[in-house]
């Protein structure tokens, strides 16, 4: 059997691909966090806090798609009581999947955080790579606490140890990450 990591690059495109051993020193320094769960059907790689969990990646297997699978996977997440945050690619003509994954995750739920604003060049290829974030909760949970647990989520995961991995510094999270939320009228006094 191909290993997970093999299967992720398979499907995702390299600008959102980190490199193997960047992953496993994850997976080593962070393995009360950082996971990977696997079976024939899907591969998912998340990090997991106290209050909350980030979905790295997400991959249901070609011939398991549209069977529940990924269904089961989210729910198995949600029973921990925690709520979920992952990056979803915008939707494009040119990619039909794309369009599938978001009504994927918003018919479980999800909601698109539109007031973030995600934009980072990978580090490798140069390339541009613009997400959607959406989430999940069990209760109530503002734009601005999802914001501050997608910084933190991109400097634990994305940007670890990138400068040893990469040779290069990773951006700054406040270049890739941006919050903007809608104007609320002034009350004045009389």
């Amino acid at each position: 059997m191909t290993s997970w990591f093999d299967r992720l690059g398979e499907y995702f495109p390299i600008q959102e691909m980190k490199s193997l051993p960047h992953m496993k020193a994850l997976l080593a320094d962070k393995p009360e966090q950082y996971r990977v769960a696997e079976a024939k059907e899907y591969v998912t790689v998340y990090l997991e806090k106290d209050s909350f969990i980030f979905v790295d990646f997400m991959l249901v297997s070609p011939g398991q798609r549209s069977s529940g699978v990924g269904s089961r996977v989210i729910e198995d997440m949600k029973s921990k009581g925690k709520p979920i945050v992952l990056e979803v690619e915008p939707e494009t003509p040119d990619d039909p999947d794309t369009g599938k994954r978001i009504r994927f995750y918003e018919k479980l739920g999800f909601r698109r955080v539109e007031s973030i604003r995600y934009v980072r060049t990978h580090v490798v290829t140069g390339m541009l790579n613009i997400m959607d974030v959406y989430c999940w909760s069990p209760k109530p949970v503002t734009d601005e606490w999802v914001y501050e647990r997608m910084k933190e989520s991109y400097e634990q995961v994305h940007a670890y140890r990138s400068e040893e991995y990469y040779g290069k510094f990773p951006q700054p999270v406040d270049e890739v990450l941006s919050l903007t939320l809608p104007s609320r009228p002034t009350i004045r006094q009389a």
